[in-house]
């Protein structure tokens, strides 16, 4: 229990008591003592209802070595974090500088086969893809995009054409063939076969870096959204490749993050980025139609839910923050969560699992309690 307290002593000295109550809690499950995570975040505080987030396990890097923990396997800072099927049940896929991509159990978090370790660099995005009931994980890092069999851990293929640092992924069906899309510092951004591994298109109009990607499909049609390194947001239709309509203003500074979602029955993203805001876009109308403000420094992840029937957006930040919002009314839904370490990806999977990365861990939690109560 004191090397629980000590682990994140720092943050959790000077802070409000529901936030002494979430970080020790977290801190426990990095020891993989999971019954005492439950006790600490059963304990009452003055004027807050409990924890609307249960955390299920989390991995800990950081912990004291002299204690039992639950080691994340990842010796670096993780970037990228997504969720797969594999043998049957839901995997936690996450991506590191350590220059590996680990895999997990979502239920248990324990690990599930070996690493994929034959990386070039740093990885910066992991993508998965179900093709012919073969899971293949994507991963791209610096000068390689990779694809794998989810089940063998075997290298499928390289995508050409790389030529410097990748920082995003997206996947998407284009004339019925499943396809890889992805740009690096040469400013073009390529579309390949998945499966074949061969460039079948390339998306043009722009002259950034893209820093996020998102695909969806409006009108029967595959679509991408990029956030770009000047912090305007694009658009273009992946069956011709041409962008569409004029590129949205953006973001002041680099956009580091975007997911898409349906808002009444129209096209929305959302991005992210360095300035610390969030903002709501309706690309059928072109123009911002909300804005998210909460966290203190960049806004690094951001991805949409549907939590209780209502569409929610979930932001991750270098502050360390984890926020669900409520993006119809521009507010932010209960307190926000709290972790020891800049929160730089995370996913949240249908049944309303949150996966979250922070410095070298990576952590699970479980929606059980109506956060707005909070």
């Amino acid at each position: 229990m004191a090397a629980v307290y000590r682990a994140s002593v720092d943050v959790h000295r000077d802070v409000p008591p529901w936030v002494r109550r979430q970080l020790p809690a977290l801190d426990a499950a990095r020891y993989g003592d999971r019954e005492l995570s439950s006790r600490i975040a059963a304990v009452p505080v003055e004027d807050v209802f409990a924890e609307p987030w249960r955390v299920l396990w989390s991995t800990g890097a950081q912990s004291d070595r002299h204690f039992r923990m639950n080691p994340s396997g990842h010796t670096g800072g993780v970037d990228a974090v997504v969720t797969a099927f594999a043998d049957g049940r839901q995997v936690v896929v996450t991506g590191s500088k350590d220059r590996t991509v680990r895999v997990r159990d979502l239920e248990t978090g324990r690990p599930v086969g070996g690493p994929m370790s034959d990386l070039a660099g740093r990885v910066w995005a992991v993508a998965t893809e179900v093709v012919d009931g073969r899971t293949y994980v994507v991963t791209a890092g610096d000068w390689a995009v990779r694809a794998w069999d989810l089940a063998t851990r075997q290298q499928t293929g390289e995508l050409p054409g790389i030529n410097g640092e990748v920082w995003c992924l997206g996947t998407a069906v284009i004339h019925g063939r499943p396809c890889v899309l992805a740009g690096d510092d040469d400013v073009s951004v390529r579309v390949w076969d998945l499966v074949g591994g061969e460039q079948v298109g390339e998306l043009t109009g722009h002259d950034d870096f893209l820093m996020a990607v998102d695909t969806l499909v409006i009108d029967d049609r595959p679509h991408a959204v990029g956030c770009m390194s000047g912090g305007s947001v694009w658009q273009w239709d992946l069956t011709t490749g041409q962008s569409i309509g004029e590129p949205l203003p953006g973001h002041d500074g680099e956009a580091w993050a975007v997911a898409t979602a349906v808002v009444g029955g129209r096209a929305h993203a959302i991005t992210a980025g360095y300035d610390a805001t969030v903002r709501v876009w309706d690309l059928v109308m072109g123009r911002e139609v909300g804005r998210l403000v909460g966290h203190d420094g960049t806004v690094s992840a951001v991805e949409t839910a549907v939590i209780g029937g209502e569409l929610r957006v979930v932001t991750g930040g270098s502050d360390g923050t984890v926020c669900l919002w409520e993006p119809a009314a521009g507010r932010r839904i209960g307190r926000e969560l709290v972790f020891p370490a800049p929160v730089h990806a995370l996913t949240v999977t249908p049944e309303g699992s949150l996966v979250v990365g922070f410095g070298g861990d990576v952590a699970a939690l479980s929606l059980h309690a109506d956060p707005g109560s909070v």
